[in-house]
């Protein structure tokens, strides 16, 4: 790996291309060319895992209004499919709709550095220009290790949410890059592209912050659908802002750490495997990254701590950004509020933690509902957990050994005759550090797990055999990366939303 210094730079300068890092990034995407066999087998893992959790969200209300928006922007050929629609649509508005499908239940892969991502939010819109342009999948699986490599990087060197800007900013240049790999684009555009995508998807973080909306949903779709735009737009000769981080008015100087700015960024050697989306890891349980091992260590306290009405406090000690994001850190009255969004409640650990605490298990869609919300023992128990960052936790969190990274934390139970239990976790179950990592057999237990109801047996079946085959496929093998739906409920579901401009 080669460690690229970023830091802002005056105009008068003039910062020659090649020294910059939207260049680097550009240089890295279109340097990908043999693909390592363990990062091409978890690519196809994270097609699979994305697939699940898409057809698992048809019918939410988001994905029904993003869908909806797709199929009035209709193509004329080739065009891109939409999951739970048979229609193919514009591949900008493809990513758009399957983007947020993917993104509803929050239940897909995540990587956890300085800052936070979902890089398989990077699928959608590859996949949508994939379909469109007639590349073979073995040109997608390019693109994708590509974007997870771009992605990985910005998120291990430069920290967003300490500014409170959200990280779809590093999802759209791993987009645009990923793009570029895919499409085999002159390191000059894909370098304009990364540049623009930057530019227009640099938003705050309120979208999760407080009461938050079906905008999580919608931002990482939202910044799929501008990279594919800005890839269009530099395809015919335009430019961007430049240079985007190093500029004196740029993206470091004005949105990050200001004129004084200087982070490093490692990427990859020219020839060196491409192999950071190993580093990346799925959810067994539909809730925030930061929730899942405090999911499990909830499972496996259940047995010690007994009748639950007789516990008088739970402090979960964890990292500064479980406590100060998603832990009563956040000061956000809304994490304790049963009346709370799911949006809002798939970011409260001490919600999350007093559910699973009671059912000893954890559902994508019971979890969430009002009914299980307010019931009046839950909010009791609920109200009764605050969480406080640790520095050892916090340490853990950014450690730089994967071995040694830790995303968990410690819960000391007090109960009334003042004893206390106490237990820790650092790492999920389902991570490759947990004692039940995700391997290929995960994947599959977990889109047929979502499926069920949804997509028949035999249309499950014929889904993970082309997603298996996804180096060999055609361009007309594509569209077998849609699981069949019934889509007349689909439909049904569709016919009752309020109408739009389109």
């Amino acid at each position: 790996m080669i460690e690229h210094h970023v830091r802002v730079r005056p105009s008068a300068d003039r910062l020659p291309r090649e020294e910059q890092l939207a260049w680097k990034l550009a240089a890295v995407a279109t340097g990908t060319r043999d693909l390592d066999t363990g990062s091409a087998a978890m690519a196809v893992n994270r097609v699979i895992d994305n697939a699940s959790v898409a057809v698992a969200s048809l019918l939410r209300r988001p994905v029904a209004v993003a869908r909806a928006q797709a199929t009035a922007h209709r193509a004329v050929t080739p065009g891109a499919s939409v999951f739970g629609s048979r229609a193919k649509v514009s591949p900008e508005w493809a990513a758009w709709a399957n983007g947020t499908a993917v993104r509803e239940l929050d239940f897909h892969d995540t990587y956890l550095a300085a800052d936070y991502s979902h890089p398989g939010d990077n699928i959608p819109p590859l996949l949508a220009v994939a379909q469109h342009t007639g590349r073979p999948g073995a040109d997608l699986l390019r693109g994708v290790i590509a974007a997870y490599e771009l992605h990985v990087a910005l998120v291990k060197g430069i920290c967003l949410h300490e500014h409170r800007i959200d990280h779809v900013a590093h999802l759209s240049a791993a987009t645009a890059g990923g793009l570029g790999a895919m499409l085999r684009l002159p390191t000059e555009t894909v370098y304009q592209a990364i540049q623009q995508a930057v530019h227009t998807t640099t938003a705050t973080r309120q979208s999760r912050k407080g009461e938050i909306s079906s905008w999580k949903a919608y931002a990482p779709a939202f910044a799929g659908k501008a990279a594919i735009e800005a890839v269009d737009r530099a395809m015919r000769g335009e430019m961007s802002p430049s240079p985007i981080y190093e500029g004196e008015d740029g993206f470091l100087a004005w949105m990050l750490n200001g004129p004084e700015s200087d982070y490093t960024v490692a990427l990859p050697e020219p020839g060196e495997a491409r192999r950071a989306i190993l580093d990346t890891y799925t959810k067994e349980h539909s809730a925030e990254y930061q929730a899942q091992a405090i999911i499990d260590l909830a499972r496996r306290l259940r047995k010690k701590a007994g009748p639950l009405r007789n516990v008088r406090s739970i402090v979960l000690h964890t990292s500064h950004h479980t406590h100060h994001v998603i832990g009563s850190g956040a000061n956000d009255p809304q994490k304790y509020d049963p009346s709370a969004s799911r949006e809002t409640l798939d970011h409260s650990v001490p919600y999350i933690f007093a559910v699973a605490l009671e059912d000893g298990t954890w559902h994508h869609e019971r979890s969430y509902i009002p009914e299980r919300a307010r019931r009046p023992e839950t909010v009791e128990l609920w109200r009764k957990i605050t969480t406080v960052e640790a520095p050892e936790w916090t340490r853990r969190y950014h450690d730089p050994d994967p071995d040694r990274r830790a995303f968990g934390g410690r819960a000391v139970v007090t109960l009334d005759d003042g004893s206390v239990i106490e237990d820790e976790l650092a790492v999920a179950d389902a991570h490759p550090a947990g004692a039940r990592p995700f391997d290929r057999t995960g994947y599959v237990t977990k889109f047929r797990t979502l499926a069920e109801g949804v997509v028949t047996e035999s249309a499950q079946d014929a889904f993970l055999d082309t997603a298996a085959r996804l180096a060999q496929l055609s361009a007309d093998d594509l569209d077998g990366l849609f699981p069949a739906v019934d889509t007349e409920a689909v439909a049904a579901y569709d016919t009752r939303l309020p109408k739009g401009l389109f």
